[in-house]
This record gives structure tokens, C-alpha cells and sequence, in this order.
């Protein structure tokens, strides 16, 4: 029998070895840097150094923050990794940038934990969305994608279910602190998309509205984008359709309607109907359902009517490595709760089943995109 021959191809040099040690080390420890971001909200260290003038020492932050004194060196390490990934800047040239005297400092991430970058609704602070992302219940159910994928029991069930026994929903409806920080995360995004959609424009951001004289925001929660419209284009009705217990937490608005409702059973009539992540918390044939009642609900295309969606198309982020890295992440992040986010083609396929004749990606968000859908 003839010698087994060794397949020099599948050796690797000690260069390659060692450089692919690092990276897979590099992705196993990438969820670190997520606690991290969590610890620095948790401690208020964005905000502490907000209040100090924008910068701040080692000692001044652990005086504004409350940190135990024997802590004092692992607060350093905290804000080396902070430092390092660009959340927090440290300016110190002699002696080195993570030492007791560097002076930290924010960066534009940074300022959107701090309250920082003044929009249509005041400052803005995205705290309560990383509060949503980066969350022990979300976490969990991650922990169970190897089960999810493989056990048989789990078929029909979430992530989240597998986890928590529950759906997401459930457990947002039954626990008021959990839905506390949902709504609140999605007042803090939603401030945001339309502070970005209203601002810079020669249009003063109102293209996506041009023609619309009423609005739905069906399933707007706590009515962040609808305000935000209301006070922008005082001639356009805005009405929020959501659960009951939801509209039921929310802050009244004198220029806002609030609807108790389901929007897979009924939406109110309007030129518009606005789905501001919604359609990729749910699976294509509930997409669908929800899709043909907005239809229901507008007039034809030759009167104006149509459905804006703000929500991602994969393959759309125009750019960088992180942008598309970005929307990948996402869309695993959603499977969490069955949800997902779809390439175009996905989108146009859902459009059609619904009965709609149409649709144009007009604009790109950062990672998502405002698609207009004409019946």
C-alpha cells in the first residue's frame, strides 16, 4: 500500500497559524467589547464626561461615577478597551494614553450615550436602544441558537421562546420594566431616523411626505416619529396604531392621535401608513397580512396613497466593511425573535404577494432604508 501523502495545501505557515489564532480569538472575544459598552452606560461614564466640560481624568470619572476606590485600576482597563475601539479618545502623549493622567475625551459614537448631537427632538442619547440590544434576555436566547438549530422541540418555537419560554411580546406585555425599555429604546432610534430625515434637505426633509395630508404610524409605539412630523408639517393628521397596553404608556400629544388596535385586523384610514421597523420582526406571510391591510387602508396610487417602510435592505449600506458587516449582524441579531432582514428581492417578492403594484428604495439611513410601496 502506497504512503498516505501529506496534502501540503491544508499546512499552514506559522505566519498564517498564528495570524488565524488571533482573528478567531479576535471574534470569540467581540462580545466583551459589548459588555464593556454596557458597563460604560450602566456607570453613566459618556455622560460624566459630558458634564466635566468634555474631558476627564481617570480619578474624575471615578468620583462622577461612584466607583469604589480599590476599583480604580479596573476602571483604567474598563476605559483602555473603551479607548481602544474608538467609543471613548484619550489624549495623554507622555506617559501613555491608558495611564492614571490621560484625559478621556468623546468621539462621535460616544456623544450619542451622552446626549449629545442636537436634533429636531433636543439632544439625542441612544442609551435606551443599547439597552435593548445589549440585554440579558436577548442574550440568553442567543445562547440557544446551537439548540434552536438542531432539537426538534424548538422547530416551532423562537430563540427567544427556547430561552424564555415566551414570545418577546409576551414578555414585554407581562413585564413593565421590560416594556419600559423596549419603548424607550424605540422612542430613542426613532428620534434619531427623523432627525436625520428632516434635517439638511432643501425640502426641509419632507420629500417622504409630499402629497400626504394624513399618516399611521401603525405599530409607533410610544409616538416618537409621528410627533416629530406632527411639529415639522402641521397640515399632515398623524395617528399611532398600536397594542392597547402600548398607546396606554404613551406621553399625550396634542397634535397626535393615539389608536388601540391590531394592525394584522385593522388600520385607520390615510394617505399614508408608515412601518418603521415592523416588517422585520415577522415572517414573510405575516408581512404579507400586515401589507394587505395598509393597502386597505390607502387610497390608489393616482390619489397619493402609499406605504413607507424604514427598515433595512441587506446589500443596500453604501460603503464600508462595517456597514455590510452591520446589517448581517442584524439580521442574526432578529432571529432571535423570527424576525428577519431581507435583500431587495425579498422585499419585491412580499410587495407582490400583498398586492402592491410597485415600490422604490428612496432613500439609504446609515444601514436601513426608506422604500416607498404604491398599491
Amino acid at each position: 500500500m502506497a504512503p498516505i501523502q501529506e496534502n501540503k495545501e491544508l499546512i499552514m505557515s506559522t505566519a498564517d497559524m498564528l495570524q488565524a489564532h488571533l482573528e478567531l480569538c479576535h471574534h470569540s472575544f467581540a462580545y466583551v467589547k459589548s459588555m464593556a459598552l454596557r458597563a460604560a452606560i450602566d456607570l453613566g461614564i459618556p455622560g460624566a464626561i459630558q458634564s466635566s466640560g468634555g474631558a476627564a481624568t481617570l480619578s474624575g470619572l471615578a468620583s462622577k461615577a461612584g466607583i469604589h476606590p480599590t476599583k480604580l485600576s479596573n476602571l483604567r482597563r474598563l476605559l483602555r478597551v473603551l479607548t481602544t475601539s474608538g467609543i471613548l479618545a484619550a489624549t495623554d502623549d507622555e506617559p501613555p494614553a491608558d495611564s492614571e493622567t490621560a484625559v478621556y475625551t468623546l468621539t462621535p459614537v460616544s456623544r450619542l450615550l451622552a446626549g449629545g448631537g442636537e436634533g429636531a427632538e433636543g439632544s439625542h442619547n441612544m442609551t435606551p436602544l443599547i439597552g435593548v440590544i445589549i440585554n440579558p434576555l436577548a442574550v440568553a436566547a442567543h445562547l440557544s441558537m446551537s439548540e434552536w438549530f438542531t432539537d426538534e422541540r424548538a422547530a416551532a418555537m423562537s430563540l427567544f421562546e427556547v430561552a424564555h419560554g415566551c414570545t418577546r411580546w409576551d414578555k414585554i406585555k407581562e413585564d413593565p420594566t421590560d416594556g419600559a425599555v423596549f419603548n424607550a429604546g424605540m422612542v430613542a432610534d426613532s428620534r434619531i431616523i427623523m432627525d436625520a430625515l428632516l434635517r439638511d434637505d432643501s425640502d426641509g426633509g419632507g420629500e417622504f411626505l409630499q402629497g400626504v395630508n394624513s399618516l399611521v404610524d401603525a405599530g409607533g409605539g410610544h409616538g416618537a416619529i409621528a410627533v416629530a412630523i406632527a411639529r415639522s408639517f402641521p397640515h399632515v393628521k398623524c395617528t399611532v396604531l398600536d397594542l392597547a397596553h402600548v398607546v396606554a404608556g404613551a406621553p399625550p400629544d396634542a397634535n397626535v392621535k393615539f389608536v388601540a388596535g391590531d394592525m394584522f385586523e385593522h388600520i385607520p384610514p390615510a394617505d399614508a401608513v408608515l412601518l418603521k421597523w415592523i416588517l422585520h420582526c415577522w415572517k414573510d406571510e405575516d408581512c404579507v397580512k400586515i401589507l394587505r391591510r395598509c393597502k386597505e387602508a390607502i387610497p390608489t396610487r393616482d390619489a397619493g396613497g402609499k406605504v413607507i417602510i424604514i427598515d433595512m435592505v441587506v446589500g443596500s449600506a453604501a460603503g464600508s466593511q462595517e456597514s455590510k458587516e452591520m446589517q448581517v449582524l442584524f439580521d442574526l441579531f432578529m432571529m432571535y425573535i423570527d424576525g428577519v432582514e431581507r435583500e431587495e428581492h425579498e422585499w419585491s417578492k412580499i410587495f407582490t404577494q400583498a398586492g402592491f403594484s410597485d415600490y422604490k428604495i428612496k432613500r439609504v439611513l446609515g444601514f436601513r432604508s426608506i422604500i416607498e410601496v404604491y398599491p
